[in-house]
């Protein structure tokens, strides 16, 4: 079986440091150029990484005839027009979390994906590939029904001219990392919430929510969560069922070479169950080539961006009106 032929749209440090490595190593993929509008740096990173082509335009990659599929972790601000651009160059697509800048912003590459329905486009939220997911969705229908869910993830981020500060490239703790433990609740529960109430805090001196925090209301229950990029690092998250609870550190990014240890706690007794270790970014690269080899839908469809985002734009919107905002379908 021949294997899909990626390009990488900027040189990135998440790509140069999980997802060219996760390309490298899958069994479908394999990483054959990469694009830097930064004089010397692509070719500089094809070295490292030994790949064959490097390109001083991003637009040049996607020319490339021999390219399939497209990575893009460029700054938020750039996911959908590039991602709209790699469509139309007929190349398939892995965008980077958030797809989008809000659900308004999305709308044109849900368009422009609907217009090609030849072509693969998903949001890169890699942990949901972790084989623990598995693990964990069943043990919930072992414990359920869920009606709690909590979370916090945080890291400090000290550089004040980093893209993360800067609100119109999409800057924020809630648009950086909030969206995972909107993700995790909302395939926890398999269901969307009804509705949301949330706080962002902007820090002296940043013009971008610094630490956020949010309640969402599901049909069946409830989840709650706070973010930070100005906190010292850590993440964990707590599922409570009628028959039991479970609670993970780290949810979301485990090492890629240590095992994980779920804890689940039934009838008052604590038990460990452990996860190998697993490289979730090579297994959403494979999954994402998996369904272009066999011309499968890919495992989460752009229409889930739209589904988180909108959660996003409500928790802001209540952050905004002090209120509950209802999130309509």
């Amino acid at each position: 079986m021949s294997k899909i032929r990626w390009g990488i749209l900027s040189t990135a440090k998440i790509a140069r440091e999980y997802v060219i490595p996760a390309i490298t190593a899958s069994e479908l993929g394999t990483v054959a150029a990469i694009a830097s509008r930064r004089e010397g740096v692509a070719e500089q990173t094809a070295r490292d990484f030994g790949i064959a082509k490097a390109y001083h335009s991003y637009q040049a990659l996607l020319d490339d005839p021999n390219i399939d599929a497209i990575y893009n972790p460029l700054p938020n601000d750039l996911h959908v027009p590039w991602s709209i651009k790699a469509l139309q160059a007929g190349k398939h697509v892995l965008v980077e979390k958030p797809a989008g800048l809000d659900t308004a912003d999305l709308e044109p590459l849900l368009a422009a994906a609907q217009r090609h329905p030849e072509l693969k486009v998903m949001e890169a939220f890699m942990y949901r590939f972790h084989p623990q997911w598995q693990t964990i969705l069943s043990l919930c229908e072992e414990i359920g029904p869920i009606h709690s869910i909590q979370g916090m993830f945080s890291y400090n981020n000290r550089d004040a001219d980093n893209i993360r500060h800067n609100p119109a490239m999409g800057g924020g703790a809630l648009m950086d990392i909030g969206g995972y433990p909107i993700s995790l609740a909302r395939l926890i529960y398999g269901a969307e919430p009804v509705r949301v109430v949330g706080l962002t805090h902007k820090l002296e001196d940043y013009t971008v929510d610094c630490v956020t925090g949010a309640l969402m209301e599901f049909p069946t229950g409830m989840a709650s969560f706070a973010v930070s990029t100005k906190s010292e690092a850590g993440q964990w998250t707590d599922i409570r069922g009628e028959k039991g609870a479970i609670r993970l550190s780290p949810p979301f990014n485990p090492l890629i070479d240590g095992e994980v240890v779920i804890q689940l706690w039934r009838e008052d007794k604590n038990e460990q169950i452990i996860i190998p270790a697993a490289n979730q970014y090579t297994a959403m690269t494979d999954a994402f080539s998996r369904a272009i080899v066999d011309q499968q839908p890919v495992p989460t469809p752009l229409t889930d961006a739209r589904a988180n985002m909108r959660v996003i734009d409500a928790i802001f919107a209540s952050a905004e009106t002090d209120g509950w905002v209802t999130i309509n379908d």
